[in-house]
């Protein structure tokens, strides 16, 4: 079962990654957090949807095509998963 709030938590650190390059320590300074219920990070961390590389001696947190794919999904849920669209009313004679 996915929980929905890590989930909204993991499409907004995807998004602040998306604004520009981080290291891993601004990441773990601003997404970690004591909370055992909210692990946004490690739970990004272990689906894949981010990963670490060392660049010119720092070490930088990058979103991989599996989380550019996750939040594409997030932003964009399928059809079926929106309200079906109301039935149009009844053409009564005037």
């Amino acid at each position: 079962m996915t929980d929905t709030v890590v989930d909204a938590l993991i499409v907004d650190l995807l998004v602040w990654l998306e604004g520009g390059e981080r290291t891993y320590e601004e990441v773990i300074d601003v997404w970690r957090t004591s909370c055992p219920k909210l692990t946004v990070w490690e739970d990004a961390k272990d689906r894949g949807l981010v990963a670490t590389e060392s660049f010119n001696g720092r070490e930088l947190v990058r979103i991989t095509p599996a989380g550019f794919v996750f939040l594409h999904e997030q932003r964009n849920p399928p059809k079926s998963a929106e309200r079906p669209e109301a039935p149009a009313p009844p053409d009564f004679p005037h």
